[in-house]
């Protein structure tokens, strides 16, 4: 009967220990996400800064109209609806770049802030996982930019009627081009995803091969969702969209998938 009531003594002795360690951790990891909060943050805005000053707003919004101003007929310019509209939308361009600039700093924070509660071999995959999104989601929109517009924009002015001149609003097309750099920036980290599936154990790689079939619908439903209601654009995504799960699967034969005891190398 003594020996019980000792433990029990003990039990609640630690209690109150075991909560504020809890609260403590809790407070720690506060900490730690507001630091690199505030680090990505001042990045941020170093960058955005920097490219104020050069090149400036305004080259860089050119840089990214020109697209659009190359499928107008010869003279004409986009044009601004708001009082200060010709004033924000090249100081979003700007963030936008600078937000793109600062995308592995970005992704590097975020990481360090989850490894510490991975495996030993997750936190390995750090530095190729970050390299390897940033480098994809950035070869995603210069194939927007270079290949998608340029064919996108000539195929929409080729069916304008010759007694308008279409002359877009610079907001409407910062909206579009922004929507259009997500969704093929996110579309080129399909290999990463396949390869993780593959790695994590979630998906083997025959199974891969025996859903390809409707991965390749839904790559089509997708496009269709997002893209303009326009035969090509929707192509122009679907298309690589299929053909980049097809090199994730040939990534993914030379991956082996986590073991259950891999879980103990920490």
């Amino acid at each position: 009967m003594t020996e019980k009531l000792n433990t029990d003594d003990t039990s609640d002795t630690n209690e109150p220990n075991i909560i504020e360690e809890v609260k403590e951790s809790f407070m720690s990891h506060l900490v730690e996400l507001r630091d690199r909060l505030l680090k990505t943050v001042v990045v941020l805005l170093v960058v955005f800064i920097v490219l104020f000053l050069y090149p400036g707003p305004s080259v860089i919004y050119d840089f990214l109209a020109q697209p659009m101003l190359a499928s107008l007929p010869q003279g004409t310019r986009m044009i601004a609806t708001g009082v200060i509209t010709p004033f924000m939308v090249p100081v979003k361009v700007t963030m936008l770049a600078a937000f793109m600039l600062s995308l592995p700093f970005v992704l590097y924070q975020a990481w360090a802030f989850v490894a510490p509660g991975l495996y030993r071999h997750e936190q390995q995959l750090a530095l190729p996982l970050i390299v390897s999104s940033s480098l994809l989601f950035f070869a995603g929109m210069a194939f927007c930019y270079f290949v998608v517009f340029q064919t996108v924009f000539a195929f929409i002015a080729s069916f304008a009627p010759q007694s308008i001149t279409p002359a877009p609003d610079i907001e409407a097309y910062l909206n579009f081009v922004m929507s259009m750099f997500i969704a093929f920036g996110i579309t080129f980290e399909v290999p990463i995803a396949v390869v993780l599936l593959v790695r994590l154990g979630i998906v083997t790689v025959d199974k891969l091969k025996e859903i390809r079939g409707y991965v390749v619908v839904a790559a089509f439903v997708i496009a269709a969702v997002i893209t303009p209601p326009d035969v090509v654009s929707q192509f122009m995504l679907a298309v690589p969209l299929w053909i980049l799960y097809e090199v994730g699967i040939l990534f993914a034969k030379g991956i082996k998938p986590r073991k259950p005891d891999e879980d103990s190398d920490v």
